[in-house]
Order: C-alpha cells, then sequence, then structure tokens
C-alpha cells in the first residue's frame, strides 16, 4: 500500500502554532474515522478495553499478592517465575490499554510524541518477556517431573535468578535495538505528528519513519525465531511429562486421562497465549494485511484529505490490539490461581478474613453496649 504524507491534510490558519494544532488533531481524526469507519462500534471497543485492562490489573494483582503473602509459594521457583509473568503482563497491560482506551475516547489515532518511542520500546520488551517467561515455566515443570530427585540441585536459586536477568536483558536489548534501528534508518516526515493507528505497534511505527527495511528485516526475523524456540521447549518438554506421566501407568495397562487432559489444556492456553504473535507473524507476510495505510487522497474533501485505509488491514489492526490485553488476563488464572497451591493460599486468605470480621464482632457489640452505658449515665447525671 501506498504511503503518503499526511501532514498535507490539515486546515489552514494565519497563525502557524493554531495551523499545527488543528491540522494534526484534524488529521488523526480523519484517521481515525478511516480506521473505525461505524460510529457506533467505538463505544463497544471502548467497553471492551475497558474491561480487559481493569480485569487484567485486578486478576494480576491478586495473583501477585497471594503469592508474596504466602510463606509457602514466595520460594518456589515456579512461583517465582510466575511473579515475572505478572510483571510483564502489568507492563503489557499498562501500555497498551489505557493508551488505546484514550484514542477511542479521544476518537484520534496516536500523536507521535517521546510518549510513542517509550511505548513502542516497554511494549516490545513486554511481550519478548512474556513469552521468554512461559517457556522457561515450561523447561522449570519439565524438570520438576522428569529429575523430581534432582530438581533441587539443578534449579537453584542463583541459576533463577541469572534465568531472569537473561529474561530482561534480552527482552529491553529486543526493544531498544528495533528502535534504534528504526529512528536510524527512517526519516520522520516534516509535520508528521500522528501515526495511523490507535497504538504505536511495529508495522505502524514503521510506516511512519518510511517503511526503512533494515529494522523490518530484523523484527521479522529475530520475533519468529523466538516464537519458533519457544513452541520447540514447549513441545519437548510436554511430551516428556506426557510420556513420563504414561510410563508410570503402563505397568497397569491403563491410559493416564488426567495427564492427557492437562497436556492438551496447557497447549491449548499456550495457543491463546501466542495467537496475537502468530497473527502478527501471518501479517507480515501477507501485503493485504499489513498496518493500515493511506491510499487516495482528494482534495475536495474538509482539510483537503480524504483517507480510505484498507478493510483488512485496519481489521488486523483493531483484532491484534485487542488479543494483546487476552494473555494478560488469562496467564495469572492459568499458570497461578489454577494451581492447588494457590487456590489453598486463596481459601486461607478469604477463610482468615471471615475469622477476624467473627472475631471483631463482640468487640464492636461490647463497644457499643458500654457507650450505651456512658450516655445513660450521662444522662441520668
Amino acid at each position: 500500500m501506498e504511503s503518503l504524507n499526511i501532514s498535507e491534510c490539515g486546515s489552514y490558519q494565519d497563525n502557524q502554532t493554531e495551523l499545527r494544532v488543528t491540522g494534526r488533531a484534524d488529521t488523526a481524526g480523519y484517521l481515525f474515522h478511516a480506521l473505525i469507519p461505524y460510529e457506533p462500534v467505538v463505544p463497544v471497543l471502548a467497553v471492551v478495553f475497558v474491561s480487559l485492562t481493569l480485569f487484567s490489573f485486578v486478576v494480576n494483582a491478586l495473583t501477585l499478592y497471594l503469592i508474596e503473602s504466602s510463606d509457602d509459594l514466595s520460594w518456589q521457583p515456579r512461583f517465582i517465575l510466575c511473579e515475572n509473568l505478572i510483571l510483564s503482563d502489568l507492563l503489557q497491560t499498562t501500555t497498551f490499554g489505557p493508551a488505546v482506551i484514550y484514542s477511542l475516547i479521544r476518537g484520534q489515532t496516536m500523536a507521535c510524541n517521546p510518549w510513542c518511542y517509550i511505548q513502542y520500546i516497554v511494549g516490545t520488551a513486554s511481550i519478548f518477556s512474556s513469552l521468554s517467561t512461559i517457556t522457561s515455566m515450561a523447561l522449570e515443570r519439565y524438570l520438576y517431573v522428569c529429575f523430581a530427585l534432582r530438581y533441587l540441585v539443578i534449579v537453584t536459586r542463583e541459576r533463577l535468578s541469572k534465568v531472569l536477568a537473561l529474561i530482561w536483558v534480552y527482552s529491553i536489548s529486543m526493544g531498544i535495538t528495533n528502535i534504534v534501528l528504526l529512528l536510524h534508518s527512517g526519516k520522520e516526515e516534516e509535520n508528521h505528528h500522528v501515526v495511523m493507528g490507535l497504538l504505536c505497534e511495529p508495522d505502524i511505527m514503521e510506516q511512519h519513519m518510511g517503511s526503512p527495511r533494515a529494522p523490518a528485516i530484523f523484527r521479522k526475523v529475530l520475533g519468529p525465531f523466538t516464537l519458533l524456540l519457544c513452541l520447540l521447549a514447549h513441545a519437548f518438554s510436554y511430551y516428556r511429562m506426557y510420556q513420563n506421566a504414561s510410563n508410570a501407568v503402563e505397568p497397569f495397562d491403563e491410559v493416564n486421562h488426567t495427564a492427557r487432559r492437562t497436556v492438551m489444556f496447557y497447549l491449548g492456553m499456550l495457543f491463546l497465549q501466542l495467537l496475537p504473535l502468530l497473527i502478527k507473524v501471518a501479517s507480515d507476510f501477507l501485503p493485504e494485511s499489513r498496518s493500515p495505510g493511506v491510499t487516495e487522497l482528494s482534495s475536495q474533501t474538509q482539510g483537503g484529505c480524504k483517507h480510505t485505509l484498507s478493510a483488512i488491514a485496519a481489521g488486523f489492526h483493531v483484532s491484534l490490539l485487542i488479543l494483546l490485553l487476552v494473555p494478560p488476563c488469562v496467564n495469572p488464572l492459568v499458570y497461578g490461581l489454577r494451581s492447588v497451591e494457590m487456590r489453598k493460599a486463596l481459601a486461607d486468605l478469604l477463610r482468615w478474613r471471615g475469622d477476624n470480621r467473627v472475631a471483631a464482632e463482640p468487640a464492636v457489640e461490647m463497644i457499643r453496649q458500654r457507650n450505651i452505658v456512658h450516655n445513660d449515665l450521662a444522662e441520668a447525671g
């Protein structure tokens, strides 16, 4: 799709400052309505994004609190990795959710400012960190099941700290390298103040900077490569765990249905976790589904421009934004609250709250009775 200079769009005023502000707002509004042409859809999308964002914050914060408040969970490698996954999910939700909601409320696409570049780096780092963390969690479970006697010798606190440090160094370096290549190879056009999407995601930023080849090649090579390693690690880990569980019941001529259901469940959740990345990789190789682009220009519309976006590209962009908020909502449920230990910690927390409330009722009643007696004595006096 052809990319045009959107700085030509906007209203022309005598005052140059007013020209820039008004032109930017008009252009952002034109691009927004071209991206989402049906206005009744906007409130629905806003409700969806607000719901996903709030649910992600609540469920991740609850899971993190349960792990930190439990002495039995906070030291286990499995839940230390889960805490790292929660941190990545919270960063991803904070970076993506409010930005998209703000764009939907204003009815404008994202403005290109320093926050846009920070969003690009943090969003990229959080996605790669989540991907690397769930891969490490699968390998940790493989070691726990298949090397139970040597597990504590292999998975030490020092090695786990090195793994976490490596995850964040790799993830942050991916985000910084992407933005450095983008700024070095691309060139932002003069007075080009807005991007062509609701979020500063890679395709949008690359198109905004003139579609440079270096960052696109780097992203399209390293991204699928990391995704492939993740899939291979999960396939290896779950296959060996399932094989180990099947061998345990083979002498009894039975099939371990529980192990099969568990493996299928986690593979299904893995697919849901990786769905945004799979769609992104697929869109990179389908020209018609790439980022929204301006395809037509007309001098007879208000502000001097008419934007017609590819319906497939716009659909991919909005769908991707929704799917990016789904994994942070699902991860704490699958890798945290679903475990027996976490459910027990949650039950203990609720029971403790209930016991405290019951224990406090007699004390409250005693204070109330004492106040009544005191008031009666004061009136009698």
